[in-house]
């Protein structure tokens, strides 16, 4: 079921409703067909200018739903309002046209940049294929958005080979801002870049979001909760394809209502030698998508289940407790 709308938030720039995607899988030739739901009723608000973080376990569903916001896959159904337009509706063409307004940065540059293409021309291609601007405007963007992420000019001759991973993830952040998009979609934009860049590129990101005209919102698909607590405004929590808890950032890391949330938090590692966690680490592995368990699909690990988590699927209702916050969860946590 999907969230019901906080009336005390700002009018979202991205607005998603029960969303579903399911993928079709076989074991082999001759073995039958098996249904696996990798998004199921997710539903989330992002206003203008701000960032939401998506986060939970490998498998639960981050990136499927990001790409279903991008329209890379096609949901089998549920609503995405894009600055009150129905992003699902759109025909080819028109979605096309509109894809100026999301830029998107992949995990990896090494892979997401073209070896064969200039930088110049791999940050102005958005600007060519949306045909903005001359092609001397389009060279002078190109340098202006050099700048902002940090590169010199003299890069704009160069190929994504000649750069340290830090500086091609900045080309990639480049490009995704090249037709000043009103929404970016980041896909764990810094999980494949040594320690040390980590935190360049995520105040560049936060940088650009405060300084860019169009002032993006950030939709941030993140699995290392220290970066999600230093960039998202709002946090998301997602297991097995469903959103159990959603809220502040601050507020949900310091007192998570959803029990898969506070075992998430407590087992990142220690920030200091000798630091007690708060909770054990949940047991077992995610049960599998193609055969999720009954009633709340995180039961059979939770510490606190009752029997009636193993019969009802949790509503993702607002939170009694208030602090505009979401939980799914028949027995949360500060009851």
């Amino acid at each position: 079921m999907s969230a019901v709308p906080n009336p005390g938030r700002e009018d979202p720039l991205l607005s998603v409703r029960d969303l579903h995607k399911a993928f079709v899988r076989r074991a082999g030739l001759l073995s039958p067909a098996v249904r696996v739901a990798a998004v199921n009723g997710v539903a989330f608000d992002l206003p203008a200018a701000k960032t939401l973080a998506l986060v939970g376990e490998s498998g639960s569903g981050k990136s499927t739903t990001a790409r279903l916001v991008l329209r890379l896959l096609a949901a089998d159904r549920g609503t995405v309002l894009f600055g009150g337009i129905d992003w699902m509706g759109l025909a080819p063409r028109d979605l096309n046209a509109r894809r100026r307004e999301m830029g998107v940065v992949f995990q990896d540059p090494a892979t997401s940049l073209d070896p064969r293409m200039s930088v110049e021309d791999i940050v102005g291609e958005p600007l060519v294929i949306h045909r903005l601007g001359s092609r001397v405007e389009r060279r002078e963007r190109v340098a202006r958005l050099l700048s902002s992420v940090g590169l010199p000019a003299s890069a704009r001759s160069k190929g994504p080979h000649e750069f340290s991973g830090g500086q091609r993830q900045r080309i990639a952040i480049a490009r995704a801002l090249a037709t000043e998009p009103r929404l970016v979609v980041l896909d764990e934009p810094v999980s494949a870049l040594d320690v040390s860049v980590r935190a360049q590129v995520l105040n560049l990101l936060l940088d650009l979001q405060r300084d860019t005209p169009s002032r993006p919102a950030y939709l941030f698909i993140g699995h290392d909760l220290s970066v999600v607590r230093w960039v998202a405004d709002r946090t998301a929590v997602m297991y097995l394809g469903r959103i159990v808890e959603e809220g502040p950032t601050e507020a949900l890391f310091s007192r998570p209502r959803h029990p898969y949330t506070a075992l998430l938090i407590a087992s990142q590692p220690r920030r200091h030698p000798g630091e007690e966690r708060a909770t054990p680490r949940a047991p077992g592995e995610p049960p599998s998508p193609a055969a999720p368990p009954s009633g709340c699909p995180f039961h059979p690990r939770c510490p606190v289940a009752r029997a009636v988590c193993s019969q009802e699927v949790p509503a993702l209702l607002p939170d009694p407790a208030g602090a505009e916050r979401s939980t799914a969860c028949h027995a949360p946590l500060g009851n």
